[in-house]
């Protein structure tokens, strides 16, 4: 698969949810005390992301 979430711990213990693409790492979210933190982030990009307006400056 060339694109996938990813769950990881920082430095400072905390999860990272990260989204890559082709092993590129394309964007990633602030830190959760938790993995179900992280993994809340992840569905809200589901969820949201598709009928989010792009914007251009």
């Amino acid at each position: 698969m060339a694109h996938k979430f990813v769950i990881e711990q920082n430095k400072a213990g905390d999860y990272v949810a990260k989204f890559k693409y082709n092993a590129e790492l394309i964007w990633w979210t602030e830190g959760y005390a938790s993995k179900a933190g992280a993994r809340n982030a992840i569905e809200s990009v589901l969820k949201n992301g598709p009928a989010a307006p792009v914007e251009e400056a």
